[in-house]
């Protein structure tokens, strides 16, 4: 498994405990920027897929 994929999964998972607080305390800023964090994992996640399937 490739480092992308781990740290991807973490950005994913923090971004989802932001976006809850921030829903959960009504705070719109934080809830965007849970939002982006998830994106961010993502995509970082695919990009450590894509090694994966590179490597073999």
């Amino acid at each position: 498994m490739d480092k992308d994929r781990i740290k991807g999964a973490a950005e994913q998972a923090k971004g989802a405990l932001k976006e809850a607080t921030g829903k959960a305390l009504g705070d719109a800023k934080l809830v965007a920027d849970g939002k982006a964090d998830k994106a961010k994992g993502i995509i970082q996640n695919a990009v450590g897929s894509a090694r994966d399937t590179l490597k073999g």
